[in-house]
């Protein structure tokens, strides 16, 4: 894992990027989410919710695939995030990665934005 640019994790076909804006941890997926490269977005997830930002906003518009790992992932960070107190807001999904969750129902339980600014906006805390 290619950790030479502090809140930046990659490998090859996935890039994850993660800031703090207010109350959120946005964190930016970008290239292949898949079972190759699922634990580059579980790991920053999963310490963004130990760090205390419960309320995770996942930035979606620069992914541009995402299998069921992925899913998964995105899933089991939701039910972490629940259990401090906060949850996952989904932001600017791309066609063929919101067609994953509207083929699964997975898009229930997520809050989904239309892009980042709508979820960053969005009045819950959760």
């Amino acid at each position: 894992m290619d950790r030479g640019m502090p809140g930046s994790t990659s490998q090859g076909r996935l890039t994850v990027d993660v800031r703090h804006v207010g109350i959120s941890a946005v964190v930016t997926p970008e290239g292949e989410l898949d079972h190759h490269t699922a634990d580059l977005l579980s790991e920053p997830l999963e310490r963004c919710v130990e760090e205390g930002y419960s309320r995770l906003v996942v930035d979606c518009s620069r992914l541009q695939f995402c299998d069921s790992t992925g899913l998964n992932v995105l899933l089991g960070a939701r039910l972490k995030a629940e259990s401090a107190g906060g949850g996952v807001h989904l932001a600017g999904m791309l066609p063929v990665v919101a067609r994953v969750f509207e083929i699964t129902g997975a898009g229930a339980v997520f809050t989904v934005h239309d892009d980042l600014e709508a979820a960053l906006a969005h009045p819950s805390g959760t």
